[in-house]
């Protein structure tokens, strides 16, 4: 039976290929302006509705930004490198560092939007905890800002009963963080669990990261476990997926 010839690729697609070939091989590096609408259409002869289409498949993918008045420009943010198993050692938070620490190096790190408050315990936490209907929990929600980029929008929940008058209660909780301050309360997480999986993001979502259109979302939900077998912190995550690479190590 004769193969059938495969459809051609839209133009715009095509143009867009090699746009990106061009940024995947060095030819434009981060921070380097690339050819705009204009130089688009006389370079390949298309209308400029071709050309815009181009621009924002790249845009979409992450790869470029657009600088007002100035033009079009290779992203030169280098993407997160999120090793769960390292920076949930507690060679990390016992020593007083922060989980970031082993992320992003010595890149900026801020931290907005923080919000601490003690709720209602949310059915699926309540049940992830195995709390009775209408549990008190702390609820910490904040959002990481690396190299000026909202990358991470984080919700913790942790039982009053366990944390009530302790730091993490407060903004700041000092050094190391939760896992240092629940070691402190003899409440130190020895296992860690991580869910993960991808969507589109919700509006709230896309306002907290700024995340460009078809931008999906990476969503981890940790749960802290300590030597009793208690969970005492479920920490749910939505995190832009143009800003990261999930890496895993494993020994057989």
């Amino acid at each position: 039976m004769p193969t059938q010839p495969q459809p051609a690729r839209p133009r715009y697609q095509q143009i867009a290929d090699e746009l990106r070939h061009a940024i995947e091989t060095g030819k434009f590096l981060p921070g380097a302006k690339i050819p705009g609408e204009n130089q688009i259409m006389s370079q390949y002869e298309v209308a400029r509705n071709t050309a815009r289409q181009a621009l924002a498949v790249l845009r979409d993918q992450g790869l470029t930004e657009a600088r007002k008045g100035s033009g079009i420009y290779v992203r030169a943010f280098r993407p997160i490198r999120r090793n769960a198993v390292s920076r949930l050692s507690q060679q990390q938070w016992g020593s007083g560092k922060s989980i970031w620490a082993a992320d992003i190096d010595d890149r900026p790190l801020t931290t907005v939007d923080v919000e601490v408050v003690e709720v209602d315990a949310p059915e699926h936490i309540a049940a992830a905890m195995k709390l009775p209907n209408r549990a008190r929990v702390w609820r910490r929600s904040r959002t990481f800002v690396v190299e000026g980029e909202p990358v991470n929008r984080a919700v913790s929940y942790l039982p009053s009963d366990l944390v009530a008058g302790s730091r993490i209660t407060e903004v700041d909780t000092g050094p190391g963080g939760t896992y240092a301050r629940l070691a402190e309360l003899g409440h130190k997480p020895i296992r860690f669990r991580e869910e993960i999986r991808v969507r589109m993001p919700m509006p709230a979502e896309v306002e907290a990261l700024q995340l460009p259109p078809a931008t999906p979302v990476i969503l981890v939900a940790r749960t802290a476990i300590d030597e009793s077998g208690r969970v005492v912190e479920v920490n749910e995550m939505a995190m832009n997926s143009s800003r990261y690479i999930l890496e895993y190590d494993f020994t057989s």
